[in-house]
């Protein structure tokens, strides 16, 4: 067999090396079975590719691949320059490659082949200039026949042996359409599982790694999957069974200087020339998209590393490895070229569209290795330097991304240099890794200010600012938002401003001197911010209108502006009292005469009717009458029944109210009226029609005025006292010419006081003070001396029961303990009923006292509350008029004396003969009224002077007492 590659000389060589040496044995052994377990375990289908692709270059003929999987052979077939003498010497070499020139020869290192151990102990290639091949049994039997130490080297190593330093010649490949053929027979079935593995994995991205390579075949049981790739313009574009993948792809190439390559091996410092890659899917308009999950993301230089990087961009650069070529080595060379890298992927995003989607290309998150690091530095240095960023191709220096609306942002568009569009402003986070500055909403309002711009272009602005989500925080950043005026002024802020509608057009708010809304700038989205919807209400609210309305009186033509405020009532539909602020409107009346609205009547109005002839009140003009209407006059403040006085936190007499400032004191002092609301003008009703007042008193919402009490604050305290109202007519003659108070609805108090009359409710009556009965008499200081004085005036009558009840409500109430005694009080003299001097009766604080008062006129009252009544009445109790000594002598029966005649001294020393006497807690008993004297007796002493009636029964008929006791049941 021909040896055109000098197998020959070659194995004699290593072989007598070997023989001179079993320690370069042992070291080439150790050599080629690191990088098979280790740098070169998977890598057979990369590396195989890779002189593949070298051939194809070298030729100059765009490389054809194809691996086949047949039975328990791999066949590698390619096109290109042929095996030659120094490739075989190449391969049978470890580490000593053959592609020495400089040209970005993929294996430039002489140990890719070896990867191929990893399947098989006996490769073979052939080419059309000869064969050679490689085999661990033939190496095995050549070292025996050695013997000597080497032998026994290989026996220590179990029969492992270096196979590629022995080369033995080989066929040469048959004419075909292929330039070499590589066969590997497949060492086992773990080498086959690995191969299917290999060959199912193996994705296009080998064709952009492996530039001089157009086309790659996998055959696998007679299965063809084919890819090709393709130039189409910048792009590349690679077909796999008719599914195409489109790449944009940018590559720099460059030699480096000398120094970089110093602390490299020797073999490597010539090769000086340095390619970088980048390449990204995009689809057919050129964005961007995914990198295919089956693509690794590690560093290719240009074939796979282990070093992971984290962009979604394909990196093939020819980056120094460590002896493994699995790890980018470090220093000055890397250095260099991860500098070359950023400013190639700087233009990649340069070469993409003008679309958001450039975006996902900036690097992000955390990085996955120490090279990955470098490349997202390198990168975030270079990138805000470069124009990319929207359809203008702006530096991220130079722009600017809004926190706004889309629709606002597209608007702002020719205002705001460097505003990107819209579209990416969603992606805030990754522009501001570039340093593109961010406008806030609250910038973008300031940045506003002063802006000349038509109503209009300010309407697409709110509504651009509508499409998006204005929440509390949104709606507080926009509040400096400008907003033109319809007046031509551009004010700041949406707050309190009025905004046009139908019912307020834009000229009536400017007529009033309002802060209105250009309308061809209203939008909906102004009052969300702050704004007020000029209904007719809101307008009629608004403090300018108030302070018009107060110094309408003193213009020189109120009329505009009583025309422009009427007109908002009549469309608010307003009611009378709906804002009492408006009785300052100034208005006309019938004598020509300005009038504030309050101050007049409206004509044949219920108040008109029943007011004194010199009432200070005019009588609306009829042509108001006639064009507005006497509703929306009426809830302007002009008179049909009696106005109300609102205030709020009243503090004192300050409302021109008749009485005022004694109504107010009767408050306690330092009082406050949180609502104050009171009926005005009462004094300037008709004496004569007052039934008719009461009657427009008596209706809603006046009547509420009056009967509702008002709540009084006092040092954090309420109480509640009685209205303004109600108490100027209890002090008026409004009931048939008497004063409120001088009449009773009870028949409790019927002779003291006259009867109220019928025509109004209970309720009405009492509250403007007409009496109910003794115990709301005794309530307050006032009533207790009405009734004290009635009690004194024997034109009154009282009968014996209702005197004895008033007595007790007078002797119960704390109020009554304050008020003056009275000259006079009403007593029981010889049982008659009489007005007497009060220091001339007496009040009985123990009943065996009542016949030794004397001539003494007696005031009725409960045993119990006898000494309560003396206090407020200032009489004299029977206890203090003398000591009513017992002047009989009785003899001693079981609980008691027992007298023949029981006799003591009355108030005035006389003796007077007596039914029982108790005294120092001995009871005396007079004979004759034995079972008298000892029931009352008995019943006093005990305690349950209640109970005398039927002690006494028990002693005078002790026979009935089963029926007495039960009759004593039935008593409350």
């Amino acid at each position: 067999m021909d040896d055109p590659f000098g197998t020959s000389a070659l194995r004699s060589r290593v072989l007598d090396a070997w023989r001179a040496s079993a320690a370069r044995f042992r070291e080439d052994a150790n050599a080629e079975e690191d990088l098979v377990r280790g740098g070169y375990r998977d890598r057979v289908l990369i590396e195989l590719a890779a002189n593949a692709a070298d051939a194809a270059a070298a030729a100059g003929v765009a490389g054809r691949l194809r691996f086949e999987l047949r039975e328990d052979m791999l066949i590698v077939a390619n096109t290109g320059a042929p095996l030659d003498a120094a490739g075989v010497e190449a391969l049978s070499t470890l580490r000593a490659s053959a592609k020495r020139e400089p040209g970005g020869s993929v294996g430039r290192f002489g140990v890719g082949f070896a990867a191929v151990l990893a399947i098989t102990d006996a490769p073979r290639v052939a080419s059309r200039s000869g064969g050679v091949r490689w085999s661990a049994d033939e190496t095995r039997t050549r070292i025996r026949e050695l013997s000597g130490g080497v032998a026994d080297e290989m026996a220590r190593r179990a029969d492992g042996v270096p196979v590629l330093r022995l080369p033995f010649p080989d066929h040469a490949l048959p004419e075909t359409e292929w330039d070499t053929v590589v066969a590997l027979p497949l060492r086992d079935d773990t080498a086959e599982e690995l191969v299917r593995r290999l060959l199912t994995d193996l994705d296009a991205a080998l064709l952009l790694t492996l530039p001089a390579l157009s086309t790659i075949e996998i055959v696998v049981d007679g299965a063809i999957r084919v890819m090709h790739a393709r130039r189409d313009g910048e792009d590349v574009v690679i077909d796999e069974d008719g599914e195409a993948t489109r790449w944009r792809v940018v590559t720099t190439t460059g030699r480096v200087h000398p120094h970089l390559l110093s602390d490299r091996p020797i073999e490597e410092r010539s090769q000086s020339e340095y390619a970088v890659t980048w390449a990204v899917p995009v689809d057919v308009t050129g964005r961007p998209s995914l990198l295919p999950s089956s693509m690794p993301a590690v560093v290719h230089a240009p074939t796979p590393t282990d070093e992971s990087v984290q962009l979604p961009v394909l990196l093939i650069a020819t980056l120094p490895l460590d002896p493994t070529r699995r790890h980018v080595a470090p220093g000055p060379l890397t250095d260099h070229l991860v500098r070359a890298a950023a400013s190639l992927y700087a233009q990649l995003l340069q070469r993409l569209p003008a679309d958001p989607a450039v975006l996902d290309l900036v690097p992000q998150g955390l990085p996955g290795s120490e090279i990955d690091a470098q490349l997202r530095r390198a990168i975030a240095e270079v990138l805000p330097d470069k124009p990319f960023l929207g359809p203008d191709r702006l530096r991220p220096r130079d722009a600017v991304v809004a926190d706004a609306p889309a629709g606002a942002i597209d608007v702002l568009d020719d205002v705001i240099g460097g505003l990107l569009p819209s579209e990416w402003s969603g992606r805030q986070a990754v522009l501001a890794v570039l340093g593109v500055r961010l406008l806030s909403l609250a910038d973008l309002s300031d940045a506003l200010g002063g802006l000349d711009r038509p109503s209009s272009w300010w309407r697409e602005l709110y509504d651009g600012l509508a499409s998006g989500h204005l929440g509390g925080p949104e709606r507080d950043a926009l509040g400096t938002l400008p907003v033109p005026l319809a007046d031509g002024r551009l004010v700041v802020g949406p707050r309190g401003v009025l905004v046009p509608t139908d019912d307020v057009p834009g000229e009536t708010l400017v007529a009033l001197g309002l802060r209105a809304v250009d309308p061809g700038a209203a939008h909906d989205v102004l009052v969300l911010l702050g704004a007020v919807e000029a209904t007719p209400r809101a307008v009629l609210e608004d403090p300018v209108v108030r302070e018009a309305v107060a110094r309408s009186y003193d213009s020189d033509d109120p009329a505009p502006l009583a025309d422009a405020v009427l007109g908002l009532i009549g469309a608010a539909q307003l009611r009378p009292g709906d804002m009492p602020w408006l009785g300052d409107l100034a208005l006309t009346g019938r004598d020509g005469e300005v009038y504030a609205a309050s101050e007049l009547l409206l004509p044949g109005s219920p108040l008109a009717d029943i007011a004194m002839d010199d009432a200070p009140f005019g009588v609306i003009a009829d042509d108001l009458v006639e064009r507005w209407g006497a509703d929306v006059l009426a809830a302007a403040g002009a008179l049909t029944t009696f106005a109300m006085v609102r205030e709020h936190d009243a503090l004192g007499p300050a409302h021109d109210l008749d009485g005022d400032e004694d109504w107010w004191a009767t408050l306690p002092a330092g009082a406050s009226v949180p609502d104050m609301v009171a009926v005005r003008d009462l004094e300037l009703v008709d004496p004569t029609r007052w039934d008719d007042a009461l009657d427009l008193l008596a209706t809603p919402p006046l009547r509420d005025a009056i009967v509702e009490p008002v709540l009084v604050e006092i040092e954090g305290r309420r109480m509640s006292v009685r209205s303004y109202a109600a108490w100027w007519l209890s002090r008026h003659p409004v009931l048939g010419g008497r004063e409120p108070r001088e009449l009773a609805l009870s028949d409790e108090l019927t002779g003291l006081y006259d009867a109220a009359p019928q025509r109004f409710d209970a309720a009405f009556l009492r509250a403007i003070g007409v009496r109910v009965s003794v115990d709301d008499l005794v309530a307050d200081r006032e009533g207790v001396a009405d009734l004290l004085d009635r009690l004194a005036d024997s034109s009154r009558t009282v009968t014996r029961s209702m005197l004895s009840i008033v007595h007790a409500a007078i002797a119960s109430s704390e109020v009554a303990r304050e008020a003056p005694a009275p000259d006079a009080v009403r007593a029981v003299r010889v049982d008659e009923i009489a007005v007497v001097r009060a220091n001339t009766a007496v009040i009985v604080d123990a009943p065996d006292l009542l016949p030794l008062v004397g001539s003494r006129a007696v005031v009725p009252v409960p045993l119990s509350l006898a000494a309560d009544l003396a206090d407020v009445l200032a009489v004299s109790t029977a206890s203090e008029l003398g000591a009513y000594r017992v002047v009989s002598k009785g003899s001693k029966q079981d609980d008691h004396l027992l007298h023949d005649e029981l006799l003591v001294e009355d108030a005035d020393g006389a003796r007077i003969r007596v039914p029982w006497r108790l005294v120092d807690g001995e009871l005396h008993i007079d004979a004759v009224n034995t079972p008298f004297g000892l029931g009352r007796g008995r019943a006093w002493q005990s305690g349950e002077w209640s109970r005398r009636h039927l002690l006494t029964e028990l002693l005078d008929r002790p026979y009935a007492q089963a029926e007495l006791l039960a009759e004593s049941d039935l008593d409350g």
